[in-house]
């Protein structure tokens, strides 16, 4: 699209890393729009649930990157579970609001995200379905996400953590 309409797009970048690591060293505080995960990894594997994109403590981390009222959490896979598991954690997170129906429809980046992805061509071609949904960053009172300390940086079922017996 940008060669389709030079000098409209100037502020557009995508990064391919490692989210759970990087990113406090890539974005300051309320600096993002929009956040993408399209066709992350599923680890089927209930071991490997803690590694998924979408958890509790990862989404305050988003919530701190995305702009209050403004920023968006869009999330599309081809894993109906995985699907579950993202609506889940992203409802039950009290710093997102899932978008209706209606709201999606009229966002065009739902559209880009469901048609225009290399991943999301390759489902359309073998006719199975996509799941999608976006979250709305909320405005809290206080906008204090929670302090991390020694102590609950590593959650029971974080990153692999499980607790002594």
């Amino acid at each position: 699209h940008r060669k389709e309409s030079p000098g409209k797009y100037q502020n557009v970048s995508v990064l391919r890393s490692n989210t759970m690591k990087f990113m406090p060293n890539f974005f300051q505080k309320s600096s993002l729009e929009k956040i993408f995960f399209c066709f992350p990894d599923p680890h089927f594997k209930k071991k490997n649930h803690p590694r998924r994109i979408v958890s509790e403590r990862l989404l305050t981390e988003y919530a701190y990157f995305l702009k209050p009222k403004l920023g968006k959490l869009y999330c599309i896979t081809d894993v109906e579970d995985l699907h579950n598991w993202h609506v889940k954690h992203c409802r039950a997170h009290p710093l997102f609001r899932e978008l209706t129906k209606e709201e999606m429809n009229e966002d065009p980046c739902v559209k880009a995200m469901y048609n225009e992805t290399e991943e999301g061509k390759k489902v359309e071609r073998a006719g199975t379905n996509k799941y999608y949904a976006v979250f709305e960053r909320i405005e809290s009172g206080t906008e204090v996400v929670g302090e991390i300390t020694g102590e609950n940086f590593f959650e029971q079922d974080q990153f692999g953590v499980t607790q002594a017996e």
